[in-house]
C-alpha cells in the first residue's frame, strides 16, 4: 500500500510556490500518495492538520521554524511523523536535524523512510522545537513582522538585531531549576533551549542535541553590550558559555520570575510571557530524517 503525504506549505514563506511544487514532485515519483488541500485563510496549521490529518500517514509542513512551530501541537496529539520542507530564513529545526535546505532534496530525505524521535520542548504549556526567550531575541521576535521577514530575509534579521543591540538593558529575573536551586541574575537575554541550533546556525551549546531529554539554558550577564558583537564565533560554536559573563545551566524543567511580565519568545514567535515554566517532552514527535 502506497504512503500518504498530507502536505501543507506556508503561503507567507519566501520559498513557498515553485520549491513545493518540485518536492511534491519527487514524492509523488517516489511512489507516495499526495495530498495538498487548500489551506483556509486565517485557518491555524494545527487545525489543518487535525482536519486532513485522518488521510494521511505522514505530515509534511514546508515553511520555517514557525510554520513548525504552530504544526507541533498537532503532531505531538496525532502522533503522525513530520517532514521538513524547509522554507523559512533560519531553518533551525532543519540544520539541527542535519537536513537539506533545498525542498527537492529534503523531499527524497522523506522518500528514504527514515525516522528518529526528537524532544519538543514547551513553555507554560506552548511546545517549541528550537529555543524560548525572554530579553533581547524576544524584542527581535515582537519587531520582525511576517511582511518584512518574508520580503527582506536575512537582511530584516540583521537591521533589526542592530537596533534591538543598541537599546538592550539587562533585567532581573529569579530562575529555579529542577533541583530546587533558585538564583537571581541581571541578564541581557536569558535562553532555554531543546534543540541545538537557532537564531539562523548558532548553537545552544556546544553538546546540546534535540534527543539529548534535557534542556540548556544560557543567561547574558553582560554590563557592556558592545562586548555582544565579539562572541559571534563563540556563539555559531555553542562555546559561549566559557566566558564568565555568560552562566550556563542544565535538567529537565526550569521556571523564570520577572518583577514585571515580560515576554516569551518560542521558535521566533512571541507565544507567552512571564512566569515562565520551561519543560521537556522527550521523543514526543517523529520527524525524517537522513
Amino acid at each position: 500500500m502506497d504512503r500518504r503525504a498530507l502536505i501543507l506549505a506556508n503561503p507567507h514563506s519566501r520559498s513557498a510556490g515553485a520549491g513545493v511544487d518540485a518536492a511534491a514532485a519527487e514524492l509523488h515519483r517516489s511512489g507516495i500518495d499526495v495530498l495538498r488541500p487548500a489551506w483556509r485563510e486565517g485557518e491555524p496549521l494545527a487545525a489543518a492538520i487535525a482536519r486532513h490529518g485522518d488521510k494521511a500517514d505522514f505530515v509534511v509542513i514546508a515553511g520555517g521554524d514557525g510554520s513548525l512551530n504552530a504544526a507541533a501541537p498537532a503532531l505531538i496529539e496525532s502522533g503522525l511523523p513530520l517532514g521538513i520542507l524547509p522554507g523559512g530564513t533560519a531553518n533551525d529545526l532543519a540544520r539541527t536535524l542535519g537536513l537539506p535546505l533545498d525542498m527537492t532534496a529534503a523531499a527524497k530525505v522523506i522518500a528514504a523512510g527514515r525516522t528518529k524521535a526528537i524532544d519538543v520542548g514547551e513553555v507554560n504549556g506552548k511546545p517549541f522545537f528550537n529555543v524560548a526567550s525572554l530579553g533581547m531575541s524576544a524584542s527581535l521576535a515582537d519587531r520582525l513582522s511576517r511582511e518584512t521577514k518574508r520580503r527582506w530575509g536575512r537582511l530584516a534579521y540583521a537591521l533589526t538585531a542592530t537596533e534591538v543591540l543598541i537599546e538592550a538593558r539587562r533585567f532581573g529575573a529569579t530562575i529555579r531549576s529542577d533541583d530546587g536551586e533558585e538564583i537571581t541574575v541581571r541578564s541581557l537575554q536569558i535562553a532555554v533551549g531543546n534543540g541545538r541550533h537557532y537564531g539562523g546556525g548558532m548553537i545552544v551549546e556546544e553538546t546540546a542535541e534535540i534527543d539529548d531529554g534535557r534542556l540548556d539554558l544560557y543567561s547574558l550577564e553582560f554590563r557592556d553590550v558592545w562586548k555582544l558583537p565579539f562572541m559571534a564565533l563563540a556563539f555559531r560554536k555553542g562555546r559561549h558559555g566559557l566566558r564568565d559573563e555568560v552562566r550556563t545551566m542544565s535538567g529537565t524543567r526550569f521556571e523564570i520570575r520577572t518583577r514585571r511580565a515580560r515576554p516569551v519568545n518560542a521558535d521566533g514567535e512571541i507565544v507567552t510571557q512571564t512566569p515562565a515554566v520551561f519543560s521537556v517532552r522527550p521523543g514526543a514527535v517523529r520527524v525524517f530524517v537522513p
